[in-house]
């Protein structure tokens, strides 16, 4: 809308500019005309009134004091030649006469010959002015050419230039006053229609798989708005449709892989049990003097191995139902400490450059990240010459940064991408669910958890908690 006002202010003040000047040609060339109509008019009379014979030797005679009366009356000056093109008489002063040329060029001459009307007229510019020039036949009382009549004219264009300004300056008033409306109005038809627009953009930048979506109500919408909030309703509809046999199928798939891994890990222990038994029961005699002890052996065997079980249920049941957050204020780096209390190997070690680090955390859970972290490292460095466990904690900005570093085997490229799976594990025994325990805990204060590792070099986990 507003380019058009623009264009169209343009073209139109184009338009005006060329039609003032063709009028101002126009205006110019009928003047020159009536002008020279004028002239002759006058020439004509004074030929039919003279007392001299009426030929072109005595037109200097003719017109010797009548040239002025002439020009004086018409109020323009004018020139008189002969056939060939020579001065005869001028009606300007002597003063001025000196600019103007004795003979007429041959190309003029030739032209207004060639005419048919027999009348030329020379156009051209001279001090800055446009300047025409008409050359016309002077005629004796038979219609026989025996003179030139020069008829000089300069165009004064000041009084169109001023009123082309003047228009052209209320034109581009009118036209500043219909683009700021323009303006204004194309504003208000915008935001109108990109209200919308805009109420659909918000939308979709919330729409969010994990949660449920509102839908968008607009009053009185067009038929293409309305379309299209159809369009994205009828889409959320779909989504939550989506959503929900997702979580289902997501729900299912991960009971049925925590089944297969809680079975696979009860059948270890319950098949050396089960022929721990069978060959106890094959064996065993009431009378053998070692009875005794066997039965001893036998029981401590079978022990250990619901022991087993037990731990494998407690692992599960810690790691499906974790316990609510008991969020209280505390000082990270003595926390840690307590945790490291329980080892007691005398390759780990222990750095913090503050004695005291605040941060809102449940006091449990933060103590289960750190000895999970610190029993993974434990674990990666047995066939190290000259193991080596580093714990640190520091301040980063607003966030605590705890992290466990070994010298062991580190984590092949190829497993780097399954660490927090729940029952990945590269150890021969375990279940695979402390650092899947640990990362839980961590998202659930909005915190994060990563690592870097080099296969044979060793591994460095860093944990982040926010301090609020």
């Amino acid at each position: 809308m507003i380019m058009l006002v623009v264009i169209a202010s343009v073209l139109i003040a184009g338009v005006t500019i060329y039609q003032y000047r063709e009028q101002s040609k126009d205006y110019h060339e009928n003047r020159l005309e009536r002008k020279e109509e004028q002239i002759l008019q006058s020439i004509s009379y004074v030929l039919r009134e003279t007392t001299y014979p009426v030929s072109t030797e005595n037109l200097e005679n003719i017109f010797r004091d009548e040239i002025y009366k002439i020009a004086d009356v018409q109020n323009v000056p004018f020139n008189i030649y002969d056939l060939e093109g020579g001065l005869i008489k001028s009606s300007r002063p002597a003063f001025e006469a000196d600019s103007i040329s004795n003979c007429l060029d041959a190309e003029i001459l030739n032209n207004l010959d060639m005419n048919l009307n027999k009348r030329y007229v020379e156009k051209k510019r001279a001090a800055g002015d446009n300047y025409q020039a008409s050359y016309t036949y002077i005629n004796d009382l038979r219609s026989k050419p025996i003179g030139i009549v020069n008829l000089p004219y300069f165009e004064d264009n000041s009084f169109n230039n001023m009123e082309l300004r003047e228009f052209l300056f209320r034109l581009g008033g009118v036209y500043l006053l219909m683009l700021l409306s323009a303006i204004i109005f194309a504003y208000f038809i915008s935001k109108y229609i990109t209200r919308s627009l805009q109420t659909i953009s918000d939308k979709m930048e919330q729409t969010n798989l994990t949660k449920r979506n509102e839908k968008i109500h607009i009053d009185r919408p067009s038929v293409e708005i309305g379309k299209l909030v159809d369009s994205y309703n009828g889409m959320i509809d779909e989504l939550e449709e989506s959503a929900v046999k997702l979580a289902r199928s997501e729900r299912e798939q991960a009971w049925r892989e925590m089944a297969k891994q809680v079975a696979h890990e009860i059948k270890n222990p319950l098949t050396p049990l089960r022929l721990t038994i069978q060959s106890f029961q094959r064996k065993f005699d009431p009378n053998d003097p070692k009875a005794e002890q066997k039965i001893q052996e036998f029981s401590k065997t079978v022990i250990q191995q619901i022991d087993t079980l037990s731990n494998i249920a407690s692992a599960f049941s810690n790691f499906a139902n974790m316990p609510a957050q008991q969020n209280e204020t505390l000082n990270v780096v003595k926390i840690v400490k307590l945790a490291l209390e329980i080892f007691h190997e005398d390759y780990i070690h222990f750095i913090s450059d503050e004695k005291e680090i605040i941060a809102k955390l449940d006091r449990t859970q933060l103590i289960r990240v750190v000895t999970n972290l610190v029993k993974n490292a434990i674990q990666a460095v047995p066939e190290v010459d000259a193991p080596r466990i580093l714990v640190t904690v520091a301040s980063e900005g607003a966030q605590v940064k705890i992290s466990v570093a070994d010298n062991g085997i580190g984590i092949p490229d190829d497993f780097k991408e399954k660490v927090f799976e729940p029952k990945f594990t590269t150890k021969s025994s375990g279940m695979g669910l402390g650092l899947g325990m640990v990362k839980n805990i961590v998202e659930n204060y909005q915190g994060s958890i990563d690592f870097t590792s080099q296969e044979g070099k060793g591994t460095v986990f860093a944990v982040r908690f926010p301090k609020e």
